[in-house]
């Protein structure tokens, strides 16, 4: 790989895949994977150990000087979030902490506390990061940028099993007005809406298996990075 440190961009709707296919393509490639909803679902805790809905601007923004926001690597090079020294990478998983980072994320306030954060990563390591707004907003020039979708139905299916994995209890009926919720919510806010950057490519994963994506987007990265994965899928 080059010395020089590279950019990944992955972007897309709630339940596309990205999480999974980013830390899955970063570790395979050699990557540091920065999951970005993961920092914006920690202010959006904050918020709502605070009693707000995460729309207040003012309230919200008056929370970030005393916020502590850190990531940290388990052994499996797994991102932790520590919010003021606590972890709570398990606390932000809920869908209630989902719609709270969709709200907090809207406010110009939040976005512009975190965007340094998220840059110095990509300053100082090869990163694959994934959110809403990577390769429009946080990373402009991010050497290559993918634009993952998938259906409605499909996306809802996929983040029903990983709720009920961590015991959450749902129905698909919900999960799905979640994401179509969430999905009106990103795509027009004002502040950084989701939208592929004008040099994305896009990536339909509807009706793939994970295995199916991690192989499509590991030969994007091939085919564009010009370099050779570390280790096998």
């Amino acid at each position: 790989m080059n010395q020089r440190c590279l950019s990944i961009a992955i972007d897309g709707p709630a339940g596309a895949g990205k999480s999974t296919l980013a830390r899955r393509s970063a570790r395979r490639f050699g990557f540091l994977y920065v999951d970005t909803g993961a920092i914006y679902r920690t202010v959006g805790l904050a918020a709502q150990r605070a009693g707000l809905t995460g729309k207040e601007e003012a309230a919200v923004a008056a929370l970030l000087p005393g916020l502590e926001i850190t990531l940290r690597y388990d052994e499996h090079g797994a991102q932790r979030m520590y919010l003021n020294g606590e972890d709570v990478t398990g606390l932000i998983r809920s869908p209630e902490i989902s719609m709270m980072a969709s709200n907090v994320s809207a406010l110009p306030a939040v976005r512009a506390f975190l965007l340094d954060m998220q840059r110095s990563l990509a300053r100082t390591h090869s990163v694959i990061m994934d959110g809403r707004d990577i390769g429009t907003v946080v990373l402009p020039d991010a050497d290559l940028k993918v634009f993952l979708t998938a259906s409605p139905e499909d996306r809802a299916a996929r983040r029903l099993k990983e709720l009920q994995g961590r015991g959450v209890e749902t129905t698909l009926e919900e999960v799905l007005e979640d994401i179509r919720r969430r999905d009106h919510q990103d795509s027009t806010r004002a502040a950084a809406p989701l939208r592929p950057a004008a040099d994305a490519v896009l990536l339909d994963t509807s009706g793939n298996t994970v295995q199916q994506s991690v192989e499509l987007i590991g030969q994007i990265i091939e085919a564009r990075l010009h370099i050779r994965p570390e280790e096998t899928p």
